[in-house]
């Protein structure tokens, strides 16, 4: 039996949700002048680069990538990030992936980051699943969907296809 792949968002409505994302991240940094961008390893960060290249686009403000790497399959283990924390402490910092489902991955990212002071956080995902088993939210998402807890949802970063992808 072959396995039916429905498309969520295709590319251009993920353009477009990411460039809301960025008007919005700049609506709520408008008196900052650098803000820091750490995407979760693989397509959160290649989420977190499309956000910053809107975000560049649209302001003044500089943007500061970090790249955070959480092993998923066990969060508690160490996460990584490629910037220092001295690097990012008293700025707004802007945490991001490209699916919340149970809010595990992000919660561990946001307990990482509440290690030094940080002047806002903020999270973003392209999609909320709505599944979370955490007291976590996005405050900036491309799209709600309530999904069941057997189905999957993908996002695929492809040059020129992208698309979020239910499974």
């Amino acid at each position: 039996m072959q396995e039916i792949n429905t498309v969520i968002l295709d590319k251009k409505q993920i353009a477009h949700k990411i460039k809301r994302i960025a008007y919005q991240i700049y609506e709520t940094n408008v008196d900052e002048k650098e803000v820091v961008i750490a995407g979760i390893m693989a397509n959160g960060f290649l989420l977190a680069k499309k956000i910053k290249v809107e975000l560049e686009k649209i302001s003044p403000i500089q943007v500061l990538l970090c790249e955070v790497v959480i092993d998923k399959k066990h969060p508690i283990n160490e996460i990584k990030t490629s910037l220092k924390p001295e690097e990012y402490k008293n700025k707004s910092l802007l945490l991001v992936d490209d699916v919340l489902h149970s809010g595990t991955t992000l919660i561990y990212g946001v307990k990482h980051f509440l290690e030094v002071p940080l002047k806002q956080f903020k999270t973003a995902v392209l999609v909320d699943r709505n599944h979370k088993k955490y007291p976590i939210k996005a405050d900036f998402k491309g799209i709600s969907l309530s999904t069941s807890l057997n189905e999957n949802v993908s996002v695929i970063f492809e040059k020129n296809n992208d698309r979020a992808i239910l499974e």
